[in-house]
Protein backbone atom coordinates (compact mmCIF):
# COMPACT_ATOMS: atom_id res chain seq x y z
CA UNK A 1 0.00 0.00 0.00
CA UNK A 2 1.51 3.44 -0.86
CA UNK A 3 2.63 5.75 1.75
CA UNK A 4 -0.51 8.02 1.12
CA UNK A 5 -3.13 5.01 1.38
CA UNK A 6 -1.35 4.31 5.27
CA UNK A 7 -1.94 8.01 5.86
CA UNK A 8 -5.68 7.77 4.71
CA UNK A 9 -6.24 4.64 6.84
CA UNK A 10 -4.56 6.72 9.32
CA UNK A 11 -6.62 9.46 9.34
CA UNK A 12 -9.61 7.11 9.31
CA UNK A 13 -8.70 5.53 12.56
CA UNK A 14 -7.71 9.01 14.24
CA UNK A 15 -10.70 9.98 15.88
CA UNK A 16 -10.91 6.15 17.62
CA UNK A 17 -7.84 6.16 19.20
CA UNK A 18 -9.51 5.49 22.55
CA UNK A 19 -11.88 3.00 21.32
CA UNK A 20 -8.60 1.55 19.56
CA UNK A 21 -6.58 1.92 22.57
CA UNK A 22 -9.08 -0.10 25.17
CA UNK A 23 -9.67 -2.65 22.63
CA UNK A 24 -6.03 -2.89 22.21
CA UNK A 25 -5.44 -3.20 25.91
CA UNK A 26 -8.08 -5.62 26.65
CA UNK A 27 -6.74 -7.91 24.06
CA UNK A 28 -3.32 -7.65 25.41
CA UNK A 29 -4.79 -8.56 28.75
CA UNK A 30 -5.78 -11.44 26.76
CA UNK A 31 -3.05 -12.78 25.30
CA UNK A 32 -1.44 -12.44 28.65
CA UNK A 33 -4.12 -14.82 30.09
CA UNK A 34 -3.99 -17.27 27.32
CA UNK A 35 0.22 -17.48 27.50
CA UNK A 36 0.07 -17.80 31.30
CA UNK A 37 -2.56 -20.79 30.89
CA UNK A 38 0.00 -23.65 29.43
CA UNK A 39 2.21 -22.84 31.84
CA UNK A 40 -0.40 -23.79 34.52
CA UNK A 41 -0.86 -26.94 32.95
CA UNK A 42 2.46 -27.67 32.50
CA UNK A 43 3.29 -27.03 35.98
CA UNK A 44 -0.19 -29.54 36.95
CA UNK A 45 0.79 -32.26 34.94
CA UNK A 46 4.28 -32.47 35.99
CA UNK A 47 3.23 -31.47 39.66
CA UNK A 48 1.03 -34.94 39.34
CA UNK A 49 3.41 -36.67 37.86
CA UNK A 50 5.50 -36.58 40.61
CA UNK A 51 2.51 -37.82 42.96
CA UNK A 52 2.30 -41.94 43.87
CA UNK A 53 -1.24 -41.53 43.90
CA UNK A 54 -3.95 -39.48 42.44
CA UNK A 55 -5.15 -36.55 44.51
CA UNK A 56 -8.66 -35.52 42.78
CA UNK A 57 -8.79 -32.35 45.45
CA UNK A 58 -5.11 -31.05 43.66
CA UNK A 59 -6.55 -32.02 40.15
CA UNK A 60 -10.05 -30.22 40.66
CA UNK A 61 -8.13 -27.25 42.14
CA UNK A 62 -6.30 -26.65 38.83
CA UNK A 63 -9.09 -27.33 36.71
CA UNK A 64 -11.47 -24.98 38.02
CA UNK A 65 -8.27 -22.17 38.43
CA UNK A 66 -7.77 -23.24 34.84
CA UNK A 67 -11.76 -22.45 33.95
CA UNK A 68 -11.70 -19.34 35.49
CA UNK A 69 -9.02 -18.02 34.23
CA UNK A 70 -10.28 -19.17 30.60
CA UNK A 71 -13.68 -17.93 31.33
CA UNK A 72 -12.04 -14.45 32.26
CA UNK A 73 -9.83 -14.59 29.21
CA UNK A 74 -13.49 -14.99 27.06
CA UNK A 75 -14.66 -12.23 28.44
CA UNK A 76 -11.54 -9.82 27.54
CA UNK A 77 -11.28 -11.03 24.36
CA UNK A 78 -15.07 -10.32 23.98
CA UNK A 79 -14.54 -6.95 25.24
CA UNK A 80 -11.49 -6.24 22.75
CA UNK A 81 -13.54 -7.60 20.03
CA UNK A 82 -16.59 -5.28 20.51
CA UNK A 83 -14.09 -2.11 20.73
CA UNK A 84 -12.03 -3.20 17.59
CA UNK A 85 -14.97 -4.28 15.40
CA UNK A 86 -17.14 -1.02 16.79
CA UNK A 87 -13.81 0.94 15.25
CA UNK A 88 -14.80 -0.55 11.18
CA UNK A 89 -18.69 0.25 11.90
CA UNK A 90 -17.74 3.62 12.94
CA UNK A 91 -15.30 4.25 10.12
CA UNK A 92 -18.10 2.92 8.02
CA UNK A 93 -20.61 5.23 8.86
CA UNK A 94 -18.39 8.26 9.05
CA UNK A 95 -16.68 7.17 5.13
CA UNK A 96 -20.50 6.99 4.17
CA UNK A 97 -21.36 10.47 5.85
CA UNK A 98 -18.42 11.65 4.10
CA UNK A 99 -18.70 10.31 0.58
CA UNK A 100 -22.09 11.58 0.30
CA UNK A 101 -21.41 14.72 1.70
CA UNK A 102 -18.56 15.53 -1.23
CA UNK A 103 -20.97 13.90 -3.53
CA UNK A 104 -23.61 17.34 -2.99
CA UNK A 105 -20.21 19.31 -3.81
CA UNK A 106 -19.25 17.35 -6.94
CA UNK A 107 -20.15 19.37 -9.84
CA UNK A 108 -23.05 18.00 -12.34
CA UNK A 109 -20.76 16.99 -15.00
CA UNK A 110 -19.47 13.88 -12.56
CA UNK A 111 -22.74 12.58 -12.67
CA UNK A 112 -22.99 12.46 -16.08
CA UNK A 113 -19.35 10.79 -16.63
CA UNK A 114 -19.79 8.46 -13.50
CA UNK A 115 -22.97 6.14 -13.72
CA UNK A 116 -25.10 6.01 -10.59
CA UNK A 117 -24.53 1.99 -10.37
CA UNK A 118 -20.93 2.64 -9.84
CA UNK A 119 -21.46 5.27 -7.15
CA UNK A 120 -23.72 3.35 -5.44
CA UNK A 121 -21.51 0.16 -5.71
CA UNK A 122 -18.42 2.66 -3.92
CA UNK A 123 -20.62 3.64 -1.20
CA UNK A 124 -21.96 -0.25 -0.26
CA UNK A 125 -19.34 -2.58 -1.38
CA UNK A 126 -16.00 -0.61 -1.05
CA UNK A 127 -17.29 1.00 2.69
CA UNK A 128 -17.79 -2.13 3.88
CA UNK A 129 -14.60 -3.78 2.60
CA UNK A 130 -12.91 -0.91 3.99
CA UNK A 131 -15.21 -1.46 7.67
CA UNK A 132 -13.73 -5.57 7.60
CA UNK A 133 -10.07 -3.93 6.96
CA UNK A 134 -10.79 -1.47 10.13
CA UNK A 135 -12.26 -3.87 12.07
CA UNK A 136 -11.41 -7.86 11.23
CA UNK A 137 -8.33 -7.14 9.35
CA UNK A 138 -6.97 -5.08 12.03
CA UNK A 139 -8.10 -6.81 15.18
CA UNK A 140 -6.14 -10.14 13.37
CA UNK A 141 -2.87 -8.20 13.26
CA UNK A 142 -2.62 -6.57 16.57
CA UNK A 143 -3.84 -10.02 17.92
CA UNK A 144 -1.01 -11.67 15.86
CA UNK A 145 1.24 -9.31 17.24
CA UNK A 146 0.27 -10.43 20.68
CA UNK A 147 0.39 -13.83 20.38
CA UNK A 148 3.77 -13.99 18.46
CA UNK A 149 5.61 -12.02 21.00
CA UNK A 150 4.25 -13.52 24.11
CA UNK A 151 4.48 -17.01 23.13
CA UNK A 152 7.56 -17.49 21.33
CA UNK A 153 9.31 -16.29 24.36
CA UNK A 154 7.85 -18.95 26.31
CA UNK A 155 8.28 -21.43 23.57
CA UNK A 156 12.08 -20.91 24.10
CA UNK A 157 11.50 -20.93 27.58
CA UNK A 158 10.81 -24.11 27.47
CA UNK A 159 13.36 -25.71 24.25
CA UNK A 160 14.96 -23.55 22.14
CA UNK A 161 15.71 -26.34 19.77
CA UNK A 162 12.51 -27.41 19.27
CA UNK A 163 10.89 -24.63 19.25
CA UNK A 164 12.74 -23.22 16.19
CA UNK A 165 12.07 -26.97 14.20
CA UNK A 166 8.51 -26.18 15.35
CA UNK A 167 8.10 -22.99 13.38
CA UNK A 168 10.64 -23.59 10.70
CA UNK A 169 7.90 -23.64 8.47
CA UNK A 170 6.10 -20.68 9.07
CA UNK A 171 8.39 -18.77 6.43
CA UNK A 172 7.30 -20.70 3.92
CA UNK A 173 3.90 -19.75 4.90
CA UNK A 174 4.90 -15.93 4.67
CA UNK A 175 6.29 -16.89 1.01
CA UNK A 176 3.04 -18.01 0.16
CA UNK A 177 0.87 -15.07 1.12
CA UNK A 178 3.31 -12.79 -0.67
CA UNK A 179 3.27 -14.66 -3.71
CA UNK A 180 -0.88 -14.78 -3.74
CA UNK A 181 -0.78 -11.28 -2.56
CA UNK A 182 -0.66 -9.34 -6.37
CA UNK A 183 -3.23 -12.34 -7.82
CA UNK A 184 -5.32 -11.57 -5.04
CA UNK A 185 -5.66 -7.50 -5.12
CA UNK A 186 -6.02 -7.90 -8.89
CA UNK A 187 -8.83 -10.31 -8.80
CA UNK A 188 -10.28 -8.37 -6.76
CA UNK A 189 -10.53 -5.28 -8.25
CA UNK A 190 -11.77 -7.67 -11.12
CA UNK A 191 -14.89 -8.06 -9.32
CA UNK A 192 -15.59 -4.92 -8.10
CA UNK A 193 -15.43 -3.08 -11.15
CA UNK A 194 -17.73 -6.66 -12.57
CA UNK A 195 -20.42 -5.22 -9.57
CA UNK A 196 -20.41 -1.91 -10.46
CA UNK A 197 -20.79 -2.81 -13.64
CA UNK A 198 -24.10 -4.94 -12.87
CA UNK A 199 -25.12 -2.36 -10.24
CA UNK A 200 -24.87 -0.03 -13.56
CA UNK A 201 -27.06 -2.07 -15.71
CA UNK A 202 -29.50 -2.82 -12.90
CA UNK A 203 -29.92 1.01 -12.14
CA UNK A 204 -30.65 1.97 -15.81
CA UNK A 205 -33.30 -0.65 -16.17
CA UNK A 206 -35.28 -0.21 -12.97
CA UNK A 207 -35.51 3.35 -14.33
CA UNK A 208 -36.43 2.88 -17.87
CA UNK A 209 -38.57 -0.47 -17.33
CA UNK A 210 -41.55 1.32 -18.85
CA UNK A 211 -39.48 2.15 -21.84
CA UNK A 212 -38.06 -1.58 -21.98
CA UNK A 213 -41.71 -2.67 -22.14
CA UNK A 214 -42.53 0.00 -24.26
CA UNK A 215 -40.14 -1.13 -27.22
CA UNK A 216 -40.57 -4.81 -26.10
CA UNK A 217 -36.77 -5.15 -25.39
CA UNK A 218 -37.34 -7.21 -22.34
CA UNK A 219 -35.10 -10.56 -23.93
CA UNK A 220 -32.21 -8.04 -24.84
CA UNK A 221 -32.31 -6.41 -20.99
CA UNK A 222 -32.03 -10.09 -20.01
CA UNK A 223 -29.64 -10.97 -21.97
CA UNK A 224 -27.41 -8.07 -21.56
CA UNK A 225 -27.55 -8.66 -17.57
CA UNK A 226 -26.89 -12.47 -17.99
CA UNK A 227 -23.27 -11.82 -19.45
CA UNK A 228 -22.95 -9.03 -17.19
CA UNK A 229 -23.73 -11.47 -14.45
CA UNK A 230 -21.79 -14.14 -15.62
CA UNK A 231 -18.35 -12.11 -16.08
CA UNK A 232 -19.28 -11.39 -12.38
CA UNK A 233 -19.61 -14.82 -11.67
CA UNK A 234 -16.30 -16.03 -13.40
CA UNK A 235 -14.11 -12.94 -11.59
CA UNK A 236 -15.77 -14.33 -8.49
CA UNK A 237 -14.85 -17.77 -8.84
CA UNK A 238 -11.13 -17.02 -9.88
CA UNK A 239 -11.03 -15.06 -6.68
CA UNK A 240 -12.53 -18.33 -4.91
CA UNK A 241 -9.93 -20.26 -6.45
CA UNK A 242 -7.06 -18.64 -4.97
CA UNK A 243 -8.49 -18.51 -1.67
CA UNK A 244 -9.45 -22.04 -1.35
CA UNK A 245 -6.00 -23.20 -2.74
CA UNK A 246 -4.28 -20.37 -0.21
CA UNK A 247 -5.86 -21.29 3.24
CA UNK A 248 -6.07 -25.00 2.81
CA UNK A 249 -2.23 -24.40 1.69
CA UNK A 250 -1.92 -22.58 4.70
CA UNK A 251 -3.76 -24.84 7.44
CA UNK A 252 -1.65 -27.84 5.85
CA UNK A 253 1.60 -26.02 6.19
CA UNK A 254 0.59 -24.35 9.45
CA UNK A 255 -0.47 -27.94 10.82
CA UNK A 256 3.12 -30.00 9.98
CA UNK A 257 4.40 -27.72 13.06
CA UNK A 258 2.36 -30.40 15.53
CA UNK A 259 4.06 -32.99 13.56
CA UNK A 260 7.43 -32.05 13.90
CA UNK A 261 7.28 -31.20 17.69
CA UNK A 262 5.87 -34.87 18.57
CA UNK A 263 8.53 -36.34 16.39
CA UNK A 264 11.56 -34.73 17.76
CA UNK A 265 9.68 -34.04 21.56
CA UNK A 266 8.07 -37.42 21.75
CA UNK A 267 12.04 -39.01 20.90
CA UNK A 268 13.43 -35.70 23.46
CA UNK A 269 10.88 -37.95 25.93
CA UNK A 270 12.08 -41.69 25.20
CA UNK A 271 15.71 -40.59 26.10
CA UNK A 272 17.01 -42.09 28.96
CA UNK A 273 19.88 -39.30 29.19
CA UNK A 274 16.77 -36.54 29.43
CA UNK A 275 16.55 -35.47 32.53
CA UNK A 276 15.49 -31.89 32.21
CA UNK A 277 12.37 -32.06 29.46
CA UNK A 278 9.31 -33.32 31.13
CA UNK A 279 5.63 -34.43 29.31
CA UNK A 280 4.50 -31.25 30.35
CA UNK A 281 6.84 -29.45 28.84
CA UNK A 282 5.81 -31.24 25.90
CA UNK A 283 1.79 -30.84 25.97
CA UNK A 284 2.67 -27.17 26.61
CA UNK A 285 4.71 -26.56 23.43
CA UNK A 286 2.06 -28.45 21.46
CA UNK A 287 -0.67 -25.85 23.06
CA UNK A 288 2.02 -23.09 22.23
CA UNK A 289 2.10 -24.08 18.66
CA UNK A 290 -1.44 -24.78 18.52
CA UNK A 291 -1.79 -20.97 19.79
CA UNK A 292 0.38 -19.79 16.84
CA UNK A 293 -1.46 -21.99 14.07
CA UNK A 294 -4.76 -19.67 13.76
CA UNK A 295 -2.85 -16.44 13.53
CA UNK A 296 -0.35 -17.61 10.87
CA UNK A 297 -3.22 -19.23 9.07
CA UNK A 298 -5.63 -16.40 9.15
CA UNK A 299 -3.12 -14.06 6.99
CA UNK A 300 -4.47 -15.63 3.80
CA UNK A 301 -8.11 -14.17 5.54
CA UNK A 302 -5.81 -10.79 6.47
CA UNK A 303 -4.48 -11.06 2.79
CA UNK A 304 -7.90 -11.13 0.83
CA UNK A 305 -9.23 -8.64 3.54
CA UNK A 306 -6.26 -5.75 2.85
CA UNK A 307 -6.45 -6.58 -0.74
CA UNK A 308 -9.99 -5.87 -0.83
CA UNK A 309 -9.47 -2.69 1.14
CA UNK A 310 -6.59 -1.55 -1.15
CA UNK A 311 -8.75 -1.67 -3.97
CA UNK A 312 -11.66 0.01 -2.19
CA UNK A 313 -9.31 2.23 -0.45
CA UNK A 314 -8.23 3.25 -4.00
CA UNK A 315 -12.09 3.87 -5.26
CA UNK A 316 -12.85 5.62 -2.72
CA UNK A 317 -10.29 7.89 -2.93
CA UNK A 318 -10.79 8.47 -6.72
CA UNK A 319 -13.81 10.21 -5.36
CA UNK A 320 -13.32 11.64 -2.33
CA UNK A 321 -9.60 13.76 -4.06
CA UNK A 322 -11.79 14.93 -6.62
CA UNK A 323 -12.02 18.64 -5.85
CA UNK A 324 -15.47 20.40 -6.16
CA UNK A 325 -15.33 22.46 -9.35
CA UNK A 326 -16.94 25.21 -7.92
CA UNK A 327 -16.38 26.47 -3.98
CA UNK A 328 -16.97 29.36 -1.59
CA UNK A 329 -14.35 32.10 -1.69
CA UNK A 330 -12.03 32.81 1.15
CA UNK A 331 -13.73 35.97 1.97
CA UNK A 332 -17.33 35.08 1.23
CA UNK A 333 -19.84 37.22 1.58
CA UNK A 334 -23.02 35.72 3.65
CA UNK A 335 -26.17 36.81 2.54
CA UNK A 336 -29.66 36.28 3.54
CA UNK A 337 -32.38 35.95 1.16
CA UNK A 338 -34.77 38.80 2.93
CA UNK A 339 -31.79 41.24 2.27
CA UNK A 340 -32.36 40.76 -1.70
CA UNK A 341 -34.74 42.12 -3.65
CA UNK A 342 -33.86 40.55 -7.01
CA UNK A 343 -32.34 42.01 -9.46
CA UNK A 344 -30.02 40.29 -12.13
CA UNK A 345 -27.01 41.95 -14.19
CA UNK A 346 -25.19 40.72 -16.61
CA UNK A 347 -21.83 42.09 -17.90
CA UNK A 348 -20.03 40.71 -20.59
CA UNK A 349 -20.76 37.13 -19.67
CA UNK A 350 -18.53 34.88 -21.57
CA UNK A 351 -18.23 30.94 -21.05
CA UNK A 352 -16.41 28.26 -22.86
CA UNK A 353 -17.36 24.58 -21.66
CA UNK A 354 -13.55 22.39 -21.62
CA UNK A 355 -12.59 20.88 -24.72
CA UNK A 356 -15.28 23.67 -26.40
CA UNK A 357 -13.77 26.58 -29.10
CA UNK A 358 -16.88 27.96 -29.80
CA UNK A 359 -17.73 29.89 -26.34
CA UNK A 360 -21.23 28.44 -25.15
CA UNK A 361 -22.09 32.51 -24.12
CA UNK A 362 -20.46 35.45 -25.84
CA UNK A 363 -20.14 38.90 -24.32
CA UNK A 364 -23.73 38.48 -22.83
CA UNK A 365 -25.16 41.31 -21.52
CA UNK A 366 -28.49 42.41 -19.75
CA UNK A 367 -30.37 43.99 -16.91
CA UNK A 368 -33.72 42.32 -14.89
CA UNK A 369 -35.24 44.48 -12.38
CA UNK A 370 -36.57 43.39 -8.92
CA UNK A 371 -40.28 41.64 -10.03
CA UNK A 372 -39.48 41.81 -13.20
CA UNK A 373 -40.42 38.81 -15.28
CA UNK A 374 -38.22 38.27 -18.72
CA UNK A 375 -38.44 35.37 -21.31
CA UNK A 376 -35.62 34.52 -22.69
CA UNK A 377 -36.12 32.67 -25.87
CA UNK A 378 -33.95 31.29 -28.68
CA UNK A 379 -33.35 28.29 -31.09
CA UNK A 380 -31.46 24.56 -29.21
CA UNK A 381 -27.93 25.47 -28.42
CA UNK A 382 -28.66 29.44 -28.38
CA UNK A 383 -26.78 29.42 -24.68
CA UNK A 384 -30.33 29.42 -22.49
CA UNK A 385 -29.71 26.82 -20.52
CA UNK A 386 -25.91 27.37 -19.94
CA UNK A 387 -27.11 31.27 -18.58
CA UNK A 388 -29.29 29.55 -16.48
CA UNK A 389 -26.40 27.36 -14.81
CA UNK A 390 -24.02 30.21 -14.50
CA UNK A 391 -26.14 32.10 -12.76
CA UNK A 392 -26.92 29.04 -10.18
CA UNK A 393 -22.97 28.49 -10.18
CA UNK A 394 -23.55 25.34 -11.81
CA UNK A 395 -20.91 26.23 -14.01
CA UNK A 396 -17.73 27.95 -12.53
CA UNK A 397 -17.90 31.68 -14.20
CA UNK A 398 -15.30 34.13 -13.80
CA UNK A 399 -15.81 37.09 -11.51
CA UNK A 400 -17.45 40.50 -11.96
CA UNK A 401 -19.76 39.01 -14.59
CA UNK A 402 -23.20 38.28 -12.47
CA UNK A 403 -24.27 40.35 -10.14
CA UNK A 404 -27.61 39.85 -7.93
CA UNK A 405 -28.67 43.26 -6.41
CA UNK A 406 -25.14 44.77 -7.32
CA UNK A 407 -23.16 41.80 -5.05
CA UNK A 408 -20.75 39.61 -7.32
CA UNK A 409 -21.99 36.06 -7.14
CA UNK A 410 -18.96 34.60 -7.09
CA UNK A 411 -17.95 36.64 -4.07
CA UNK A 412 -21.16 35.16 -2.00
CA UNK A 413 -21.25 32.05 -0.27
CA UNK A 414 -22.62 29.25 -2.63
CA UNK A 415 -25.19 27.79 -0.24
CA UNK A 416 -26.42 31.62 0.26
CA UNK A 417 -26.45 32.67 -3.75
CA UNK A 418 -28.55 29.32 -4.43
CA UNK A 419 -31.35 30.19 -0.93
CA UNK A 420 -31.69 33.30 -2.91
CA UNK A 421 -32.74 31.21 -6.50
CA UNK A 422 -35.33 28.55 -7.01
CA UNK A 423 -34.71 26.86 -9.85
CA UNK A 424 -37.08 24.21 -12.01
CA UNK A 425 -35.38 22.69 -14.80
CA UNK A 426 -37.31 21.20 -18.07
CA UNK A 427 -36.38 17.11 -16.55
CA UNK A 428 -38.50 18.16 -13.24
CA UNK A 429 -37.13 15.35 -10.58
CA UNK A 430 -39.35 14.15 -7.97
CA UNK A 431 -38.36 11.60 -4.99
CA UNK A 432 -40.24 8.37 -4.68
CA UNK A 433 -42.81 10.01 -1.74
CA UNK A 434 -46.40 11.55 -1.34
CA UNK A 435 -47.07 14.40 -3.88
CA UNK A 436 -47.08 16.35 -0.47
CA UNK A 437 -43.74 15.92 0.64
CA UNK A 438 -42.11 16.29 -2.71
CA UNK A 439 -43.79 19.71 -2.85
CA UNK A 440 -42.57 21.01 0.50
CA UNK A 441 -39.04 19.48 0.11
CA UNK A 442 -37.44 22.56 -0.04
CA UNK A 443 -39.14 23.53 3.02
CA UNK A 444 -40.11 20.38 5.25
CA UNK A 445 -41.78 22.63 7.76
CA UNK A 446 -44.40 23.87 5.37
CA UNK A 447 -47.74 23.45 6.54
CA UNK A 448 -50.47 21.90 4.89
CA UNK A 449 -52.56 25.08 3.74
CA UNK A 450 -49.02 26.54 2.04
CA UNK A 451 -48.56 22.99 0.09
CA UNK A 452 -52.04 23.56 -1.72
CA UNK A 453 -51.78 27.55 -2.06
CA UNK A 454 -48.70 26.71 -3.97
CA UNK A 455 -49.90 23.69 -5.81
CA UNK A 456 -53.25 26.52 -6.78
CA UNK A 457 -51.21 28.63 -8.07
CA UNK A 458 -48.76 26.20 -10.18
CA UNK A 459 -52.24 24.82 -11.43
CA UNK A 460 -52.01 21.40 -10.23
CA UNK A 461 -54.39 21.12 -7.49
CA UNK A 462 -57.30 20.37 -9.41
CA UNK A 463 -55.48 17.03 -10.81
CA UNK A 464 -54.33 16.04 -7.03
CA UNK A 465 -57.81 16.40 -5.96
CA UNK A 466 -58.54 13.63 -8.26
CA UNK A 467 -56.63 10.99 -7.07
CA UNK A 468 -58.18 9.25 -4.37
CA UNK A 469 -55.41 9.46 -1.93
CA UNK A 470 -54.78 13.43 -3.39
CA UNK A 471 -52.08 15.14 -1.66
CA UNK A 472 -51.01 11.80 0.20
CA UNK A 473 -50.17 9.76 -3.49
CA UNK A 474 -47.43 8.39 -3.84
CA UNK A 475 -45.68 9.67 -7.09
CA UNK A 476 -43.50 6.73 -7.69
CA UNK A 477 -39.80 6.65 -8.33
CA UNK A 478 -38.85 10.04 -9.76
CA UNK A 479 -42.46 10.68 -10.35
CA UNK A 480 -42.89 8.09 -12.37
CA UNK A 481 -47.19 7.84 -12.10
CA UNK A 482 -47.73 11.40 -12.64
CA UNK A 483 -47.65 12.52 -16.14
CA UNK A 484 -44.95 15.29 -17.28
CA UNK A 485 -46.81 18.36 -17.30
CA UNK A 486 -48.12 17.15 -14.08
CA UNK A 487 -44.51 16.27 -12.61
CA UNK A 488 -43.64 19.89 -13.84
CA UNK A 489 -45.83 21.73 -12.10
CA UNK A 490 -45.00 19.75 -9.02
CA UNK A 491 -41.79 20.74 -9.23
CA UNK A 492 -42.95 24.17 -9.76
CA UNK A 493 -44.92 24.29 -6.51
CA UNK A 494 -42.12 23.23 -4.85
CA UNK A 495 -40.00 26.02 -5.98
CA UNK A 496 -43.03 29.08 -5.32
CA UNK A 497 -43.47 27.46 -1.67
CA UNK A 498 -39.59 27.88 -0.98
CA UNK A 499 -40.35 31.74 -1.38
CA UNK A 500 -37.06 33.45 -3.23
CA UNK A 501 -36.85 36.38 -4.84
CA UNK A 502 -35.66 34.80 -8.00
CA UNK A 503 -37.07 31.98 -10.02
CA UNK A 504 -35.80 30.29 -13.03
CA UNK A 505 -37.66 28.54 -15.27
CA UNK A 506 -35.44 26.60 -17.76
CA UNK A 507 -37.99 25.23 -20.38
CA UNK A 508 -40.16 23.86 -16.60
CA UNK A 509 -43.73 24.33 -18.29
CA UNK A 510 -42.87 22.54 -21.71
CA UNK A 511 -45.13 20.13 -21.25
CA UNK A 512 -48.12 21.96 -20.05
CA UNK A 513 -50.55 23.31 -22.24
CA UNK A 514 -50.11 27.18 -23.36
CA UNK A 515 -53.40 28.10 -21.55
CA UNK A 516 -52.61 26.87 -18.65
CA UNK A 517 -48.60 28.28 -18.79
CA UNK A 518 -49.69 31.68 -19.22
CA UNK A 519 -52.14 31.39 -16.25
CA UNK A 520 -49.50 30.17 -14.24
CA UNK A 521 -47.06 33.11 -15.43
CA UNK A 522 -49.86 35.52 -15.18
CA UNK A 523 -50.35 34.89 -11.24
CA UNK A 524 -46.66 34.47 -9.86
CA UNK A 525 -46.19 37.27 -6.82
CA UNK A 526 -45.34 40.63 -7.78
CA UNK A 527 -42.25 41.07 -5.64
CA UNK A 528 -40.79 37.82 -7.66
CA UNK A 529 -38.43 38.08 -9.98
CA UNK A 530 -38.54 35.68 -13.20
CA UNK A 531 -36.05 34.54 -15.71
CA UNK A 532 -38.54 32.46 -18.15
CA UNK A 533 -36.27 29.99 -20.72
CA UNK A 534 -38.66 29.04 -22.70
CA UNK A 535 -39.89 27.79 -26.48
CA UNK A 536 -43.78 29.27 -25.68
CA UNK A 537 -44.07 31.98 -27.52
CA UNK A 538 -47.56 32.55 -25.96
CA UNK A 539 -46.41 32.35 -22.64
CA UNK A 540 -43.64 34.53 -23.51
CA UNK A 541 -45.63 36.82 -24.94
CA UNK A 542 -47.30 38.25 -21.38
CA UNK A 543 -43.66 38.76 -19.90
CA UNK A 544 -42.62 41.94 -19.06
CA UNK A 545 -39.65 41.49 -21.83
CA UNK A 546 -37.99 39.33 -23.98
CA UNK A 547 -34.37 38.43 -24.47
CA UNK A 548 -33.47 36.83 -27.76
CA UNK A 549 -30.08 34.55 -28.08
CA UNK A 550 -29.19 33.29 -30.33
CA UNK A 551 -25.42 31.68 -30.67
CA UNK A 552 -24.15 32.05 -27.03
CA UNK A 553 -25.35 35.89 -27.28
CA UNK A 554 -27.92 38.39 -26.83
CA UNK A 555 -29.61 39.55 -30.08
CA UNK A 556 -32.06 41.80 -29.21
CA UNK A 557 -34.17 42.79 -26.04
CA UNK A 558 -38.03 44.17 -25.74
CA UNK A 559 -41.45 43.90 -25.47
CA UNK A 560 -43.25 41.26 -27.33
CA UNK A 561 -45.12 44.46 -29.21
CA UNK A 562 -41.82 46.10 -29.75
CA UNK A 563 -39.71 42.63 -30.84
CA UNK A 564 -42.82 41.93 -33.27
CA UNK A 565 -42.28 45.10 -34.53
CA UNK A 566 -38.27 45.89 -35.28
CA UNK A 567 -37.16 41.72 -34.75
CA UNK A 568 -37.17 39.69 -38.02
CA UNK A 569 -36.40 36.73 -36.40
CA UNK A 570 -38.90 37.52 -33.73
CA UNK A 571 -41.41 37.94 -36.18
CA UNK A 572 -40.49 34.37 -38.00
CA UNK A 573 -40.85 32.64 -34.45
CA UNK A 574 -44.06 34.71 -33.83
CA UNK A 575 -45.86 33.70 -37.71
CA UNK A 576 -44.37 29.86 -36.92
CA UNK A 577 -45.84 29.52 -33.49
CA UNK A 578 -49.32 31.36 -34.84
CA UNK A 579 -48.79 28.66 -37.95
CA UNK A 580 -48.37 25.53 -35.42
CA UNK A 581 -51.19 26.86 -33.14
CA UNK A 582 -53.76 26.63 -35.87
CA UNK A 583 -52.63 23.58 -37.39
CA UNK A 584 -53.30 22.13 -33.51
Amino acid sequence: MARSQFQNLQNYLRPYWFDLAIGTTALLAANILGTYIPSLIRVAVDGLGKVQSIDTSQIMNYVWLIVGLSSIMWIIRMTSRVWIFGIGRKVEFSLKQQIFEHLLKLPPSYFSNNSAGETISIVTSDVENIRRLMGFALLSIINSVFVYSLTLPAMLSIDPMLTVLSISVYPIMLVIVQSFSGQLRDEQMEVQEELSQVSSLLQEDLNGMALIKTYAQEQNERDAFARLNDRLLDANLRMAKSRNILFPLLGGIASISFLVLIWFGGEKLANPANTTFKIGDLLTLIIYVERLIFPTAILGFVMVTYQRGVVSLQRIQNILDMPPAIADPDQAIAIHKDQIKGSIEIKNLTFTFPDAIVPALDRVNFRVEPGETVAILGTVGSGKSTLANALMRLINVRSQQIFIDGIDITAMRIEDLRSLIAFVPQDSFLFSATIRDNIRYGKPQAFDHEVENFASQAKIEPEILKFPKQYDTLVGERGITLSGGQRQRTALARALLVDTPILVLDDALSSVDNQTATGILANFPQHKTVLFITHNLSAASICDRIILMDAGQVVQVGTHAQLLAESAIYQNLWNQHKLESALV
